[in-house]
This record gives structure tokens, C-alpha cells and sequence, in this order.
């Protein structure tokens, strides 16, 4: 697909699609946690810069034979990547009705790295650049991360001069509220009893609190998007969010998923829908977290109708919202030739995985 072509507009524009990634295969698994452990924005102490490597390397080689087992149970792999290659595919088609445009994939972890995302877009020199996270929710751990990698390889030539625009977030726009009602509606569909007797369990990625407490506004985020989803969708079933994903002995935000499912079947919840709101492609912790180790614990406990909402993926209604986020940029944004500028307030300690 290149960026020539059939688009109706001279105007040139680039976008890139920042994602987490994952490991494409299982001798990839512990160098893909390497580099998520190696991550400034991930893990940060005091002399960080010498001792995060070498501790990140350790951390990988700790948790690959785990997590192997969790990539070997869902194909070998992670599908993040084929999810994340069909929504550029599928964005720049809907670009190109109107712009000759480009879309590229920029993995924070995994190939396609950031600099072969730099790199591809070097050399077709679009007038404008569109930086698009694919995660709905500002936190520094993910966007943040995603954009700071970007400004390390991002440079400005006297060839290449394009005007920069950043999606920082949209966690309450309203294309993609209506994206993630719609697939609630088609998850519904498949319970044969009314959505009256389904609890419906938002779930998100959890977040150590220190990181909240020191003004991410991840979590205020979250649950934005989740009051948006519940009054657009006006379901009669009960709401409940939990996070999922917890790493390492520090206090994360509560409650877990294992938590509400426990408390959920002992208050006698027969029908559960999980609706991962934070993440939009299906991966590990959709596919194996929830679909496979959650569901066990569920009906385990009684819970005998537990369905996962997949990903939104590349669904058209999500493509559209993330369309007209790039041409809402493209329209009102002041450019900002220097590249993203990160949180002044700095890293601090996580993990994604």
C-alpha cells in the first residue's frame, strides 16, 4: 500500500500506530520481556541506569518459562501484531477515501520498533504525521512510554520538515464509547437468558497506585470510559470494575478480576460478561488471562454462563472512530515540529506484562 495513490487529496499524511507488541514467537518470548522490562518508563529507581538492564535480563529470564506456557496455550504466539497490521490496513483505507495516506505500525516492544516505523516514514517524507496510540486510556506507562520512544528516534531535516500531531488520548469519544457498545450488544446476544440477569465485569489493566497517586490519570480514565459505556448501552444488568494483570508485590489498583469473580459467585452471579475496556486488540491478557485462567476460576465457582467480549480489533466502527480522530487532528491541530514533549514528572515503577 503506498502512500501514493488513489487518495482524492494531495495532501500527504503519515500515521503511526503505537502498540505494546508481543512475542511472534516462543524463542521471542524472554527478549520481548527484556526490553518491557528495560524500559525507563517501566522501571525506574535510584541508579536505574545502571542496574536496569541487568535487572530487566534477569526479570526475563525469571517469567519466560511462565509466560511461554501462557503464549504456548493460546497458538505459540501473540496475535497482536495481526490485529494491529489489520486495523492499519483497515485505517488507511479509510483515510485514503479522502487523503493519500499512510498508516504505520510502531511496536513499543517487539518488531516493528519504533525506528523501522521512523524509518518506513522517512523515506516517503509525508507533509504531516498523525501519532495515534492504540491505547484509549493517558497513562505514562503506555501512551507515555510509546511517546517518548518516539522522540528518540524522531528527527527533523531540512528534507523532511512534516507537521506533527498527536492523539494523546480518547477515552471519552464518543465513536469509540458507540464502537464498544456495539460489541457489548453482539456479546449479549449469545447469553439465553436477558441482560437483566448478566453482571457485566469491566475490566482494565491494573496500575501500581503510586503511579496514580503521583497524577497519571489512568485510572480517572478508566472509569470515564466505563460511566460513558454503561449509560450509552442502558443495559438492566448489574456493572462491576475490576482490573487484571497485577506484577510484584506493590499495591496495585483494586479490586482484581479473581476478587470480583469470587465475590460475584458467592452472591450468586450465574451469567458474567468481561468486557476489556482498556485494551483494544485481543492478546494474552484478553485470550489467556481472562478466556482461559479466569474462566476456569469462574466456573469453578458456579458461574456457568462466562462470556469474553472480544477486542474491538479492526470492527468498522472502530476504524471510523480512529479515522475521524486522525482528520479532527488534521483539521484543528497546531503542529508541533519539536515532537511529543514527556510528562515533566518522570518514570517510575510498573510493569505491563
Amino acid at each position: 500500500m503506498g502512500i501514493s495513490g488513489n487518495g482524492s487529496s494531495s495532501r500527504r499524511v503519515g500515521v503511526v500506530l503505537f502498540q505494546l507488541g508481543g512475542p511472534d514467537s516462543l524463542d521471542a518470548v524472554e527478549p520481548f520481556l527484556y526490553n518491557l522490562f528495560s524500559d525507563p518508563d517501566i522501571i525506574d529507581f535510584p541508579l536505574a541506569s545502571i542496574a536496569r538492564r541487568p535487572m530487566a535480563r534477569l526479570i526475563a529470564r525469571a517469567r519466560a518459562r511462565h509466560a511461554g506456557r501462557h503464549y504456548r496455550e493460546i497458538g505459540g504466539r501473540s496475535p497482536i501484531l495481526e490485529h494491529t497490521m489489520r486495523q492499519a490496513a483497515a485505517l488507511e483505507c479509510e483515510l485514503r477515501r479522502s487523503l493519500d495516506a499512510r498508516v504505520v505500525v510502531a511496536m513499543r516492544y517487539w518488531h516493528p520498533f519504533t525506528h523501522e516505523a521512523f524509518a518506513e516514514l522517512q523515506k516517503l517524507a509525508p507533509g504531516d504525521l498523525v501519532l495515534l496510540p492504540l491505547y484509549p486510556q493517558y497513562s505514562r506507562t503506555t501512551t507515555g512510554s510509546s511517546l517518548n520512544e518516539w522522540n528518540r528516534h524522531f528527527r527533523v531535516s531540512d528534507d523532511w520538515r512534516p507537521n506533527l500531531h498527536t492523539v494523546r488520548e480518547y477515552h471519552a469519544d464518543p465513536d469509540f464509547v458507540d464502537a464498544l457498545v456495539a460489541a457489548v450488544n453482539a456479546s449479549l446476544a449469545g447469553f439465553p437468558h436477558p441482560a437483566a440477569d448478566v453482571d457485566f465485569l469491566f475490566s482494565a489493566h491494573s496500575l501500581p497506585v503510586s503511579v496514580v497517586q503521583a497524577g497519571d490519570p489512568y485510572q480517572e480514565h478508566v472509569e470515564r470510559t466505563c460511566d460513558l459505556v454503561w449509560a450509552a448501552g442502558g443495559w438492566p444488568g448489574r456493572r462491576h470494575l475490576c482490573y487484571q494483570s497485577k506484577v510484584g508485590s506493590a499495591r496495585w489498583l483494586a479490586p482484581s478480576m479473581g476478587e470480583t469473580i469470587e465475590r460475584l459467585a458467592a452472591e450468586g452471579a450465574r451469567n458474567v460478561l468481561v468486557v476489556p475496556i482498556s485494551f483494544v486488540s485481543d492478546h494474552v491478557e484478553t485470550l489467556h488471562e481472562i478466556g482461559i485462567e479466569h474462566r476456569i476460576l469462574a466456573e469453578r465457582l458456579g458461574i456457568t454462563g462466562f462470556r469474553l467480549m472480544p477486542g474491538l480489533n479492526d470492527s468498522p466502527r472502530f476504524i471510523a472512530a480512529l479515522a475521524k480522530l486522525v482528520r479532527q487532528k488534521l483539521a484543528g491541530d497546531v503542529s508541533d515540529h519539536g515532537g511529543y514533549s514527556p510528562d515533566s514528572r518522570g518514570s517510575h515503577t510498573g510493569s505491563l506484562v
